[in-house]
């Protein structure tokens, strides 16, 4: 029999597993932060896999999940973390002191945040490529490049990046170097990053993992043994496991990941379409698939007016829930960068993030239209500078 297909491998999450005795179909939840040792040969064996010893370590609850994590992404192992912070957190305890790393100019804000601490404090050296110019790539890398941070489609100008192309000309500098896709956007439902030349992949499992704004998680998937390895030992080390409960409702969560994205995708294709037909709309940037939607207003005051008046669409931070939300990264999760950086990348003062949820889209793009005063159907004004943003 072939290997089970996406949808099988989210749907059976946790069933059949070989850490319940009594055959439930829903995997139980164990809240133990210690087991019970059969014997002292046990302990004295030093054997990872004959049991369970402390919840730092491993608990049934999160094996089943960190299985089902693997394996929806094509990888060797997974780790479940506290949040998609933490994830980042684990992936760079890999690299050291001097070591030098690029990432796509377009990145959660949080993960700038982190790369400049790193770069400060501990001289890691990183180098922003546009995430456009494979010619560019080619001179950035060299044989000193220890890995590539991606995001694809960017947060928030929505650019897509080839990471089969990106992947080739890392690997043919240095077949050592790390190529790391942050999918929390398109989860693997619409992309797999390990199948495309990829090494590691993380998620902040908080978005759409979850599904539904109410856990903190993150998830990091290896794609080699080797990596693997010294991703478990850090990941015990220090303690930034997810936690029983957590990791059952991310389970639980996952088992409906792929219809949830299916609607994700149908509800924002019909609201990006009428929100470029609305007049104070200068631009829709929008991947084709995934519920993220970024836009432009032609004035700041249109931003204060949307953000005040809306009744369904919540302005709220985070996304990937089945509530709709929509945010400012000016202001929010890009506020610690510079306004010189956000400028560069198109991130004004009049860029909106809205993840789609999955209400009626009618309700949706109605209260987004209502809230603004406007209506559709109207010709939009002259193009903004920004309107060739991809």
């Amino acid at each position: 029999m072939t290997e089970n297909r996406l949808d099988t491998i989210l749907a059976q999450a946790g069933n059949r597993n070989n850490h319940d005795q009594y055959g439930s179909v829903s995997t139980p939840l164990y809240f133990s932060s210690n087991f019970r040792h059969p014997s002292l040969e046990e302990v004295e064996a030093s054997d990872p896999h004959s049991g369970y010893s402390y919840s730092r370590l491993s608990t049934p609850t999160r094996d089943v999940l960190q299985d089902t994590l693997a394996k929806m992404e094509s990888g060797c192992a997974a780790y479940a973390v506290s949040s998609g912070m933490a994830a980042i957190q684990l992936v760079f305890s890999l690299f050291k002191t001097g070591d030098k790393i690029i990432t796509s100019d377009d990145l959660y804000g949080g993960s700038f945040r982190y790369f400049d601490y790193l770069e400060s404090h501990y001289n890691i050296q990183f180098t922003k490529w546009n995430g456009t110019d494979y010619d560019e790539l080619q001179q950035l890398v060299s044989p000193d490049t220890k890995a590539i941070w991606l995001e694809t489609p960017s947060n928030p100008t929505m650019k897509i990046i080839d990471i089969d192309k990106v992947a080739n000309i890392l690997h043919t500098a240095n077949p050592e170097s790390l190529v790391c896709v942050d999918n929390t956007f398109l989860t693997p439902v619409y992309q797999q990053p390990l199948t495309q030349g990829a090494d590691i992949v993380v998620h902040s499992a908080t978005k759409y993992l979850s599904g539904h704004n109410d856990l903190l998680g993150g998830a990091v998937i290896a794609k080699k043994p080797q990596i693997a390895e010294e991703l478990e030992f850090n990941f015990n080390t220090t303690g930034v496991t997810l936690d029983p409960f957590d990791s059952w409702l991310l389970l639980r969560s996952l088992k409906t990941l792929s219809v949830r994205m299916e609607r994700h995708t149908s509800n924002a294709q019909k609201v990006a379409a009428c929100l470029s037909n609305v007049p104070c709309i200068e631009k829709v940037l929008y991947s084709g698939q995934g519920g993220m939607v970024s836009f432009y207003l032609y004035s700041e005051d249109k931003v204060r007016q949307l953000l005040d008046n809306l009744k369904v669409v919540a302005f709220a931070e985070s996304l990937g829930g089945v509530e709709s939300l929509i945010t400012l990264p000016a202001k929010q999760t890009h506020a610690d960068m510079t306004e010189e950086a956000r400028q560069k990348l198109g991130i004004t003062s009049t860029l909106l993030r809205l993840s789609v949820g999955l209400e009626n889209p009618d309700d949706i793009i109605e209260d987004i239209v209502s809230a603004l005063g406007e209506s559709l159907g109207q010709e939009n004004p002259s193009p903004s500078p920004y309107a060739n943003i991809n």
